[in-house]
């Protein structure tokens, strides 16, 4: 067992860590420059909101950062003693607990904390509990919530639910112009969820390098890497970062260059990171020659089913085909799909 085993860094990272930059500044003087911001759960829908122009927060990546940064635990009892209970989302609960204690990690980069939604617009594909917790900042903010309900433990992704779902984004569409001050462009619509699309298939292929034997790439890095995947779908930044980041893992597939050195390995994460310990356990798996190759949660933002053509129908169906929110039997599929093609190298 090798004990001098490192972490291999992606050139890339520079240029991720100005795009990343560059986001958060823009969200931090949106409100100097008389741009509006939305705030969008993870899974939400972002194109929308960008076609309207609103700078776009998604506060479960803020969620992961209190994670990461270790800040979660001293931030959220102040949300429990608000009410929310220990048991819930620790995103919702160390969220609203940074903002009720004023600290985040936003800070660090120059913010001076959560930026100030003007709207909250949420989909209950992930969780109903995504909605609370954005209606608890509208009450504090006197601002607009609204959201899509979508059916929750689905079996097919039939057309009757793509109707419903896409219909219920429709519906958005009034409000947010109202709050934008502007109203919807549909071929900027196109253009955004366009870009979407190919932010999708290139973060696909980043994780489909991992089939490679050795692997370029861990849960470990994706975890970091699906940022811009995250936060930025529907800019022409995503997708200028992915381009880069494919070239550099095919130079890595081309040149046998391995992210765990002596792969022994290759096995699959099931469920959400430890954002704490991510360090620790990517340092820890090094150390054991094994490569984490494959994860539900890196490939929940895949969206094959975006089309520009048909912008709403095609959110709403990539939206609603998630893991989260299918039945146990689809899930079970899912996770299959995602070991044949990682896990075994094919």
């Amino acid at each position: 067992m090798a004990a001098t085993a490192e972490r291999k860094d992606f050139a890339a990272n520079k240029q991720m860590r100005a795009v990343m930059g560059k986001y958060f500044t823009e969200l931090g003087q949106g409100a100097a420059e008389g741009k509006k911001t939305a705030w969008c759960t993870s899974v939400g829908p972002a194109e929308l909101l960008r076609a309207l122009g609103f700078n776009v927060y998604f506060p479960e990546n803020h969620g992961a950062m209190l994670g990461a940064s270790k800040m979660a635990t001293d931030v959220i009892p102040l949300a429990n003693a608000q009410g929310f209970s220990p048991d819930i989302c620790s995103y919702l609960t160390s969220d609203i607990g940074s903002f009720l204690k004023n600290e985040t990690p936003l800070q660090k980069m120059g913010l001076a904390g959560v930026p100030k939604a003007d709207v909250l617009v949420f989909n209950t594909n992930q969780c109903r509990d995504v909605k609370d917790w954005f209606q608890w900042y509208a009450r504090h903010w006197n601002v607009p919530c609204i959201g899509i309900h979508t059916p929750r433990g689905t079996s097919e992704v039939d057309d009757a639910l793509v109707d419903y779902v896409a219909k219920e984004t429709e519906t958005l569409v009034e409000p947010l112009e109202q709050v934008a001050g502007t109203k919807l462009d549909i071929d900027r619509l196109r253009e955004v969820v366009d870009l979407s699309k190919q932010c999708t298939l290139l973060w696909k292929q980043v994780l489909k390098s991992a089939t490679h034997v050795p692997s370029p790439i861990t849960f470990f890095d994706g975890t970091i890497q699906m940022g811009p995947a995250v936060v930025l779908r529907g800019s022409q930044d995503a997708v200028d970062y992915y381009r880069v980041l494919v070239d550099e893992l095919n130079q890595r597939i081309t040149q046998g260059v391995a992210a765990v050195e002596g792969e022994r390995l290759r096995i699959y994460w099931e469920g959400m990171p430890i954002w704490g310990k991510l360090r620790d356990l990517s340092s820890q798996f090094l150390q054991l020659r094994t490569c984490v190759v494959a994860s539900t949660y890196c490939n929940s933002w895949i969206f094959d089913d975006l089309d520009p053509a048909d912008p709403f129908r095609s959110m709403a169906r990539a939206y609603s085909s998630i893991f989260i929110c299918r039945s146990d039997a689809c899930v079970h599929f899912d996770r299959v799909s995602v070991l044949d093609h990682a896990v075994d190298g094919d």
